[in-house]
């Protein structure tokens, strides 16, 4: 009579502990679905994107998924900005990123820094093309972020520098910001010693260059 009792307090046991681990499993499962729902926005930027010189989560890409949670937009930023990088750099890393990240849209900020080092232009072009067709074949839409530079190599490479942007976002169509640094360049405030970099202070009003352009390439999840 004891072994009956205690063998069927075993089978209920087994079976209250079967019953509560199908929830913890369908979560477990679920949780990977419901962060794969979420697709990637991906930023590839030179310094003025990595928070050069400021605190870390204060750039206007840390920002940017703020207000993407504000405006109720369900997406996942990635930033991938590295100082110094050039657009030779941007390219090379792109289909790695691509591959392991799967964006949805893809903005675009290099160029600064191939301009400052006085590289030659049709290479800056060809890079920039690169990086935005192999971004447009992986299914991802794109925002072009157009820079401008001091005439420290001569009018005739600034002007053709900054013809760059417009010309493959017509050619490619895609949305551009004509100048990133457009609210902010007047604020001598607003600059880190250098005179390059943007201060923390500046970041939010280099967010509201970025968000005009960026808005309608996104779209709202379900039930958002």
């Amino acid at each position: 009579m004891d072994i009956g009792i205690r063998g069927k307090r075993r089978r209920l046991l087994l079976a209250a502990g079967m019953a509560l681990a199908i929830p913890v499993a369908a979560q477990a499962q679920a949780k990977p679905a419901a962060q794969a729902t979420a697709p990637a926005l991906l930023v590839l930027g030179d310094s003025l994107s990595a928070e050069y010189g400021i605190a870390r989560g204060a750039g206007w890409v840390t920002l940017l998924q703020d207000r993407l949670r504000q405006e109720r937009f369900d997406y996942s930023v990635v930033n991938a900005s590295i100082s110094g990088e050039t657009t030779i750099g941007g390219k090379t890393r792109l289909p790695d990123l691509l591959s392991r990240h799967r964006p949805a849209i893809v903005v675009i900020e290099l160029g600064a820094n191939d301009a400052l080092r006085g590289l030659p232009l049709h290479t800056t072009e060809a890079n920039l093309r690169n990086i935005v067709t192999t971004a447009q074949k992986a299914g991802a839409s794109v925002l072009l972020i157009g820079m401008r530079i001091p005439p420290n190599y001569g009018q005739d490479y600034t002007e053709k520098f900054v013809s760059l942007y417009p010309r493959l976002a017509g050619e490619y169509k895609v949305r551009l910001v004509p100048f990133f640094l457009d609210q902010v360049i007047a604020r001598q405030d607003w600059f880190q010693p250098d005179r390059i970099h943007p201060t923390a202070a500046a970041q939010p009003a280099l967010l509201d260059t970025v968000w005009p352009q960026l808005k309608p390439l996104l779209k709202r999840g379900v039930g958002k």
